[in-house]
């Protein structure tokens, strides 16, 4: 078969789908906006291509996400004209619909088959919006903004062939009868890879190496901002460095926004909550508290493998990658009682559940855990367990994916 990947950002979620195709014989290729020196990537065609225009200033702001997507799908849509002129037909077309990219290919391409990655389908109750008082909308119109950023969703169901959703949880967040074209099958964690190692070490500063035998608590988001917890995870420092003289704390997250609003004037999230808690801890303490930033791949799992509490917090959102990673190498995890985390953590058996703005039973779970190292072995395994036979890349997620590319050719 021809296949074309479309993701802004590609490789994305499809880094294995797309190489396992291409190693199965497949003629795969991908449309970007990165700007690649490559042509190649894995066995994987990379055709690159940038819009033409920004954004208008001074559009209506319920529109302004829409604007977006169109200048985006229109410069695709160009770009897909070109290599149609080129001779490119695909027979199936794979993409996220996230960024409006894939908006008008069908009208390139009628005859191709169009699989999307369902990540999420926006509410006005019962999701992400509202489910942080500290941060409720100012404009009441902020409701019919987000009816129009469904736009991209609802136009996308009227020419998608079927849906792939990494968790349960985010498909039933698509209306009915698309919720129907979804098969739920996650990206995939190499758990082989992505394993326990009990002599892991780390160097922070130069001059600390941190081991097993330290107690070490791990925080970790994209960005520090308030949808992925960053503000409770704070709020809860100061007892936990209290109660724990000896536990050092690494938090890794840039401190720009991934998902929620920005604060206002020219502040960071990441400062404004280290300054709230900041002076109810001590100097000492706060030695003990480490900001990594963005890390590299390859230092991001041993910084999983050395921890001894990981802890993970969100809105009722998309699952972060790094929780089920966190699980694989064996961590013993807190998170929060949202509905993403109950797919994968049961309390007491692959982690804790706390409510998200329990800042005290949050203080209380961790300390708990570090006081019980037969807990967090028991735990530590069964998230391991779980990760293995629900999400291990090889052996479930790809066959699973590589069955859907096939269902969806026909």
């Amino acid at each position: 078969m021809k296949i074309l990947f479309i993701h802004q950002n590609f490789p994305g979620q499809f880094k294995f789908l797309a190489p396992a195709l291409a190693m199965q014989g497949h003629d795969v290729a991908a449309m970007t906006m990165q700007t690649v020196n490559a042509t190649e990537w894995q066995g994987v065609k990379l055709f690159p291509y940038a819009a033409t225009r920004g954004t208008t200033p001074d559009v209506h702001p319920w529109v302004s996400d829409f604007e977006t997507k169109t200048i985006r799908g229109e410069a695709c849509f160009r770009a897909a004209l070109q290599l149609k002129a080129q001779g490119f037909f695909p027979d199936v077309i794979i993409a996220h619909p996230g960024w409006g990219e894939s908006l008008f290919l069908k009208d390139v391409w009628p005859k191709a088959k169009l699989g999307i990655y369902c990540e999420f389908y926006y509410h006005p109750q019962g999701a992400d919006v509202g489910f942080d008082p500290e941060f409720l909308a100012k404009d009441e119109g902020d409701v019919c903004r987000l009816r129009l950023k469904n736009l991209n969703n609802l136009l996308h169901f009227e020419i998608a062939d079927a849906g792939i959703s990494p968790t349960h949880w985010q498909a039933s967040t698509f209306p009915e009868p698309f919720r129907s074209k979804i098969t739920v099958v996650h990206d995939g964690i190499d758990t082989e890879a992505v394993a326990p190692h009990l002599n892991v070490s780390m160097t922070l500063n130069g001059n600390v190496i941190l081991t097993r035998s330290d107690e070490v608590i791990t925080f970790v988001n994209r960005n520090l901002e308030p949808y992925r917890g960053y503000h409770i995870f704070m709020r809860a420092l100061p007892e936990i460095l209290k109660r724990r003289p000896s536990a050092r704390v690494l938090i890794v997250g840039g401190d720009d926004v991934s998902y929620g609003a920005r604060p206002e004037g020219d502040q960071k999230w990441k400062d404004i909550f280290a300054s709230e808690v900041r002076p109810q801890i001590s100097d000492a303490d706060w030695t003990r508290v480490h900001f990594l930033g963005h890390i590299p791949y390859q230092h991001f799992i041993p910084l999983l493998q050395l921890s001894t509490v990981h802890v993970y917090l969100t809105y009722p959102f998309v699952l972060s990658w790094s929780l089920l990673e966190a699980m694989s190498v064996g961590c013993a995890i807190v998170a929060s009682d949202t509905q993403p985390l109950r797919e994968a953590i049961m309390h007491d058996e692959t982690g804790r559940l706390v409510d998200f703005f329990a800042v005290s039973a949050l203080v209380n779970e961790v300390c708990a855990l570090l006081d019980d190292p037969s807990a967090r072995t028991k735990l530590g395994a069964n998230a391991r367990a779980f990760a293995q036979a629900t999400y291990d890349l090889k052996t479930v997620c790809l066959p699973k994916q590589l069955q859907w590319v096939e269902g969806l050719a026909g």
